[in-house]
């Protein structure tokens, strides 16, 4: 099956043809229409099937669609990001965390993370991955600037 017919978002179509992606696998094929109705899915497959794909795919189009983020683009302003007041009195960015995915190594969250990456890339939608054994300080600043899928081990996603 094509992803075109899966119902994806045009960015992400675009994002799986740069990939070479023609057509979906077996677990894509099952999973991103229910991922994309909102359900939860549970599932298994075996190492090179397209699992992240599976996910992610629905994921970042659910947040696509959703809206309700400011593009990166949109969000600075003469070369600074625009902070707003809130009502503790603290600033924050005008992105909040609106996915998370927790993986079980860094090795995995980095892998994740880059798929997202590809995936999302003509979407606007921001993603970080945060583990431990590197530096923890250039994680919060990426944080601090506001992302919109956090990929974390749970350790370093504690702290």
């Amino acid at each position: 099956m094509s992803f075109e017919k899966l119902g994806l978002a045009e960015p992400l179509l675009r994002a799986v043809r740069a990939q070479d992606y023609f057509a979906a696998t077996p677990i894509q094929c099952e999973a991103i229409p229910v991922i994309l109705t909102g359900r939860d899915l549970m599932a298994c497959a075996q190492t090179g099937t397209g699992k992240t794909a599976a996910f992610a795919l629905p994921m970042l189009h659910r947040l696509f669609a959703g809206g309700n983020f400011r593009r990166h683009e949109d969000s600075v302003t003469n070369g600074q990001q625009r902070h707003h007041q809130r009502k503790d009195g603290r600033t924050g960015n005008d992105r909040p965390i609106r996915a998370l995915i927790l993986a079980p190594t860094r090795e995995l969250a980095a892998q994740i993370s880059i798929s997202i990456a590809k995936y999302g890339k003509f979407t606007g939608l921001r993603s970080i991955a945060v583990y431990g054994g590197v530096g923890q300080g250039p994680q919060v600043r990426a944080l601090q600037k506001g992302v919109d899928v956090l990929i974390a081990t749970p350790g370093r996603f504690l702290i």
